[in-house]
């Protein structure tokens, strides 16, 4: 029998995005356009030379040691974990052996793997039930953003600065239009302005917005909730919204969620103050937006990834 995921939180993460691989792609991206054979022989040269070398972590390791960490939670009577990892890389297994070291050595209980040697990643993403894919491949999100199977984010270089996350917690941090709900608001901005935006959202404050790329997440976290032995108000995943929308447009986002049957701990609403310093204080595992105006900032705070646009987003032209 199968084994079933269905109410496990379930994270496909790149090597690239669990662990600092920079300066062997270094070595592979200034060969590979003057001798793409050449720049495979020296990466894997370089792979096998290192291999018991452990990697340093990535932006996205925080997050996952964080996720793992809720399976100390697990009763007596699950069938399933509450969270899974799956590594997925375009390493080949070989080359892909000082990833599987440097697991081990960070005891992270990571058992699940796809090394695709140079082959998108993304395409095995509903293949292992991924809810949530992380890269640092523009192609490999677009491409699972596009399929719709699974929320997917750009992981940007991990913060300069170092925050204190508190221990046995896991804070994620969602922009809200084009993130978690779809881009349609966010459109009506756009094209007629802050006025016309605010005219609309009041007026439809009890009209739930539909879904956005990250709304299945979101709702797959709320079962994860569920199955913790705490009350929500207690859990130890602590979810925040930071959005640019302020009054009169926050009170639909409050009663979407209310709608959807989610808890978020946290809400600010910024009315285009900055959003770092917000962000600063929360100290997130993950912050998700779809805008690099807000990303660069944030990026140099905590660990952020990019939301793709959907392809044919009219806001990918804008």
């Amino acid at each position: 029998m199968p084994f079933d995921l269905s109410n496990t939180l379930v994270v496909g993460i790149s090597a690239t995005a669990l662990f600092d691989m920079s300066e062997s792609d270094k070595i592979f991206s200034e060969t590979k356009n003057l001798d793409p054979d050449k720049a495979i022989e020296l990466f894997r040269e370089y792979m096998k030379k290192h291999e018991s070398e452990p990697l340093e972590p990535g932006t996205g390791f925080p997050l996952v040691r964080a996720l793992l960490g809720l399976n100390k939670f697990m009763q007596s009577t699950d069938k399933s974990p509450l969270v899974e990892v799956v590594v997925m890389s375009r390493n080949s297994p070989d080359t892909g052996l000082r990833v599987l070291n440097s697991i081990r050595h960070e005891k992270l209980n990571i058992t699940r793997s796809a090394f695709t040697a140079g082959e998108s990643a993304a395409d095995y993403v509903e293949a292992f039930d991924v809810d949530l894919f992380l890269t640092t491949d523009i192609a490999d999100a677009q491409q699972v953003i596009d399929s719709k199977h699974s929320a997917a984010a750009i992981l940007k270089t991990p913060p300069k600065e170092e925050s204190s996350i508190p221990d046995g917690q896991v804070r994620l941090a969602f922009d809200g239009d084009a993130v978690l709900f779809s881009d349609k608001s966010e459109l009506v901005y756009k094209s007629q302005g802050m006025e016309a935006f605010h005219a609309q959202e009041d007026a439809m404050q009890d009209t739930p917005m539909e879904e956005g790329p990250y709304a299945t997440l979101l709702k797959k976290l709320a079962t994860l909730q569920d199955r913790l032995p705490m009350r929500v108000e207690y859990s130890p995943v602590r979810i925040a919204i930071v959005t640019a929308r302020n009054s009169p447009s926050e009170m639909r986002v409050i009663k979407t969620l209310r709608a959807w049957g989610v808890y978020v701990d946290e809400a600010f609403f910024l009315g285009g103050l900055e959003k770092g310093k917000v962000l600063k204080a929360f100290r997130p595992h993950i912050f998700f937006d779809d805008q690099d105006i807000h990303l660069e900032a944030a990026a140099n705070l905590v660990p952020s990834g990019k939301v793709p646009y959907l392809s044919n987003s009219q806001l990918k032209n804008t």
